[in-house]
């Protein structure tokens, strides 16, 4: 399987879309929107933002491994 290292995010306060480079050695816990400057926390049950806003979840989980090396 071939992992994926981007991921489109959008805002679920505003619809702000992007496009960002997901880290392959730690998770992502915060974002900030551009547009709206909300600050993006992981829903409850996800390791990362990429998780929960994003369109394909982190590289752990792409892996099926635990999330962000833990």
């Amino acid at each position: 399987m071939k992992l994926i290292f981007t991921s489109t995010i959008t805002c679920p306060n505003c619809g702000q879309q992007k496009v960002e480079e997901m880290p392959t050695n730690a998770c992502q816990f915060f974002y900030e929107c551009e547009n709206c400057k909300s600050q993006l926390k992981p829903l409850a049950g996800d390791c990362c933002v990429f998780c929960s806003y994003g369109t394909v979840p982190c590289p752990s989980i792409q892996e099926n491994k635990s999330c962000c090396n833990q």
